[in-house]
């Protein structure tokens, strides 16, 4: 997709759900290639980064929410009834006409399918990752594991580690270390970027994965209070491989 197609959308989401502030931009990168790592805080999180962040950034996004056919059902129980309040049969509706906007949305936005669970498909997600990490795309990732239903209101639920997989691969493909870039949305309209975290070759491939899980989770759950001056209150949920 063509850069200023990108900044148009991101423009006009910017004019009308989002106008937040962007703390730390003298940490971005001046380009790619490079992974963003953020909380999800809800529907907000994946409109206010790429509202905020000057860079053309590919998310991942729910694969669900990108085919036509089962995305109706995926945001009736993620978000137009636990959000809006909306009950069935109007619900399932209003679901249907919104998702006619959402999933080419998805798409214009350069989004990749991730979906949960099964080898192949998620495979699929990182192999198109990283094709786009090197041609010299950045990615935007958020890692956090909750089952659609559940309280989407809890701040941040523990990472997931897929996505560290990316450095190992990326390594193993130019050898060169890929960097992480850490990004907390807070409810106060503010999005904060970190320094980023680079993955070290020396590790072996689990206790890297695990390492950058967790050192990206403390940071952002660190910026996250920063922004709020509050002391960080989340819920634990179990955590994927």
């Amino acid at each position: 997709m063509k850069y200023i197609f990108y900044q148009f959308l991101t423009g006009a989401l910017d004019l009308f759900l989002w106008s937040g502030e962007l703390i730390g931009e003298e940490n971005l990168p001046k380009e790619g290639p490079a992974v963003f790592i953020a909380n999800h805080l809800g529907p907000t999180g994946p409109i206010a980064v790429v509202c905020s962040i000057p860079l053309q950034l590919h998310p991942w996004a729910a694969g669900d929410m990108m085919d036509k056919e089962l995305a109706p059902e995926y945001v009736r129980i993620d978000f137009v009834e636990p959000r809006l309040k909306f009950k069935l049969p109007f619900s399932r509706v209003f679901s249907k006409a919104l998702s006619k906007i959402t999933v080419p949305m998805l798409k214009s936005l350069g989004c990749i399918p991730a979906y949960l669970g099964g080898q192949e498909r998620l495979y699929d997600t990182l192999k198109a990752s990283l094709s786009l990490l090197l041609e010299g795309k950045c990615l935007l990732v958020f890692p956090e594991y909750s089952l659609v239903g559940l309280d989407t209101f809890v701040k941040m639920y523990p990472f997931q580690k897929t996505v560290f997989r990316l450095g190992e691969m990326y390594h193993e493909s130019i050898g060169q270390r890929l960097l992480f870039y850490p990004v907390a949305v807070h409810e106060s309209n503010k999005v904060m970027v970190g320094k980023p975290i680079a993955y070290n070759p020396l590790n072996a491939h689990g206790v890297e994965r695990q390492r950058l899980k967790n050192l990206l989770e403390e940071t952002i759950k660190g910026m996250y209070a920063q922004m709020g001056g509050e002391e960080y209150v989340g819920e634990l949920t179990p955590q994927r491989k």
